[in-house]
């Protein structure tokens, strides 16, 4: 009798008999508890719903593929602009029909671009976390990025994201550790990777080491990543589309890693970056100005120093970046 009621929804289970019918049927909590929706033994086998999801992933070809791609892209486009708080849902919807895809492909022909195209906006996503201030959803995100991207085979965006996950590290205040995980990204890279990419992950790396209190591995670093960064004015790595590294782009990153330093230099590079700065990566110059309020600093410069303050505040403010405002934050007690 009470099976009859449970299943039409005429008594719910008690915890007591919830840890019966588990074991015996082999389910879980939520399975057991939502009824047939879940497709639970008590209603039917599932079968079918698991053939129809497998159906519908097969069909995911390459146009769909492409569109999951081009998603991403203007969701980037988007949080460059406007900032990230304001895409939260859009980018969890994204992430779950991506990842669904994923799940439910069976072969690995149809699985790894899906896996790539996951790959590629799990990272996205996990940026735009930790500049909303959600750690451990960037932590999350990550960690999905990372599954997509050995599910693909695609070294380059394993490196990727274990090398932006040890930002998270970072700000949690363990940059050493964080430190280490850049290094374990190039190492699982080896001598692999785009130019383009290598340049990154050694920026990165200096960035890690001036946190870290480590100047002279910093500059070797830095050295290395001018090294490796292609001519031109093209700043987008055609094989790695989240990339977004030119000389230009590496004289800002210099300069803040400088600014960290306290090196006096960095204010030229700043100066530098500021001047053929792309408008459209609003957050981005919130960065930049934020480094300058920070060189100007250690130089001693105030008036200098408060300029760049109110342009970093007000472009925080803009992109609603909580990562942004706490630095903007912590640059004002100083002043």
């Amino acid at each position: 009798m009470y099976v009859s009621e449970w299943e039409n929804g005429k008594r719910t289970i008690s915890d007591r008999y919830a840890v019966v019918l588990r074991q015996l049927l082999g389910v879980t909590d939520a399975e057991l508890r939502e009824g047939p929706s879940a497709a639970s033994p008590l209603a039917a086998d599932g079968y079918d719903d698991l053939l129809s999801r497998i159906e519908s992933a097969n069909s995911v070809g390459p146009a769909m593929v492409k569109a999951f791609e081009d998603q991403t892209e203007l969701l980037r486009t988007m949080d460059r602009q406007m900032g990230a708080s304001a895409l939260v849902d859009q980018m969890a919807g994204h992430l779950h029909a991506l990842e669904d895809a994923l799940n439910f492909a069976v072969l690995p022909s149809a699985r790894r671009p899906v896996a790539l195209a996951l790959a590629g906006a799990s990272t996205l996503a996990a940026w735009q976390a930790i500049d909303s201030g959600a750690v451990e959803r960037a932590w999350r995100h990550y960690e999905l990025a990372k599954r997509a991207a050995r599910d693909a085979e695609a070294p380059m965006y394993l490196a990727h994201a274990m090398a932006e996950q040890a930002y998270v590290l970072c700000e949690a205040g363990r940059p050493a550790l964080g430190l280490e995980l850049v290094r374990d990204a190039q190492r699982s890279l080896g001598q692999g990777g785009t130019p383009r990419l290598r340049a990154w992950l050694h920026a990165a790396e200096a960035e890690l080491c001036a946190h870290a209190g480590l100047p002279d591995d910093c500059l070797r670093a830095l050295d290395a990543a001018q090294e490796c960064i292609p001519p031109g004015s093209e700043d987008r790595d055609p094989d790695m589309l989240s990339i977004f590294l030119n000389d230009a782009h590496l004289s800002r990153w210099r300069g803040n890693v400088l600014a960290l330093l306290g090196d006096g230099e960095a204010v030229t590079s700043l100066y530098a970056a500021l001047e053929v700065a792309d408008p459209s990566f609003v957050r981005a110059q919130a960065g930049l100005h934020a480094d300058l309020v920070q060189a100007h600093l250690a130089r001693a410069e105030y008036d200098e120093a408060n300029t760049h303050l109110r342009q970093a505040r007000l472009l925080a403010s803009r992109t609603g970046s909580v990562r942004q405002r706490r630095r903007v934050d912590l640059l004002s007690a100083r002043l």
